[in-house]
């Protein structure tokens, strides 16, 4: 069995009777591995399996060599930063992070040490002695990474972590995980494309609990070449287009837009093959999996 990567067999996760992961197998090797997928695909629960907050019902899964049934040494090497991250609102940060390492067992020295530098990676100098409930959205972020990593640990384990945040902080945060991610591994689990398409090689994506795709991105691309296409159309002519096609991009200029649509071959007269992006190749695997085109909401103005 890999020390360094998460092996995950046959797993199977009930709530009741609704089957919230299905058979889902998946290996996770070191660096930044995406998992991508729409709200309610059970991307939560198989983090929260991982991270040993939720029981799995059958199956196998190992985290660097651990079964995930020894949650005390899986918890020992693993970070989690949760969807919803509070932690102690009227302590300041620093003394938050102080109070987590005493928790953790950590001594005084390490403990130090480790607040130091994660004060620094995480950019928080200037509000370690800030209250956290006076943080803003993108620093609680940060300060919920910094939680994650004090005890150095060697999966990071990350749920949704720039929902809501404006594109410069969430911009920051991907390169921090990115750097995290050079020495340990880092999942990431995302509704938002292009999280996906800025940091991660390997991508798996899940949908009402099942496996669609595991890969690189370059293979997730590969399956939407020639099936991507731009066209100018009319306002008039827009909605019928979207009762035929699935539009994922619209920019409007005038009376006139620039669609870009999924089609084997499309019947537009001014379509013209176009280069593929994550979001087009992700919605193409939604489709070719059943997903209904009005489900998927893909268009942008």
């Amino acid at each position: 069995m890999n020390q360094n990567e998460i092996v995950i067999r046959h797993l199977n996760k009930f709530y009741g009777k609704k089957r919230a992961l299905s058979d889902v197998d998946l290996t996770i090797q070191q660096g930044m591995f995406g998992l991508l997928g729409r709200n309610g695909a059970g991307k939560t629960t198989l983090m929260k399996t991982l991270a040993t907050l939720l029981h799995k019902n059958t199956g196998d899964v190992f985290v660097c060599g651990i079964p995930v049934e020894h949650a005390r040494e899986v918890r020992s090497i693993t970070g989690y930063l949760p969807q919803e991250f509070s932690c102690y609102p009227n302590m300041t940060v620093r003394e938050a992070l102080g109070y987590l390492g005493i928790l953790s067992g950590m001594d005084g020295k390490t403990r130090k040490e480790r607040i130091e530098l994660l004060l620094k990676k995480t950019n928080l100098i200037e509000q370690q002695q800030k209250k956290v409930k006076a943080l803003s959205g993108g620093m609680k972020r940060r300060l919920g990474i910094a939680q994650a990593l004090l005890h150095d640990p060697k999966v990071l384990i990350v749920d949704e972590p720039t929902a809501g945040l404006d594109p410069e902080e969430r911009i920051r945060f991907r390169n921090l995980l990115c750097e995290v991610a050079e020495e340990r591994i880092v999942l990431l689990s995302t509704h938002i494309v292009g999280d996906i398409e800025a940091t991660c090689e390997r991508i798996a994506i899940l949908n009402e609990g099942q496996l669609l795709f595991n890969g690189t991105t370059g293979e997730l691309l590969q399956k939407a070449n020639g099936k991507v296409f731009e066209a100018d159309v009319s306002r008039k002519e827009l909605e019928s287009l979207k009762k035929v096609y699935t539009v994922t991009a619209m920019h409007a200029a005038g009376q006139n837009c620039r669609v870009r649509i999924l089609a084997e071959s499309p019947s537009l007269p001014s379509a013209s093959p176009a280069e593929p992006n994550i979001e087009d190749a992700y919605m193409l695997c939604l489709l070719h999996h059943g997903v209904a085109a009005n489900d998927l909401g893909g268009e942008k103005e």
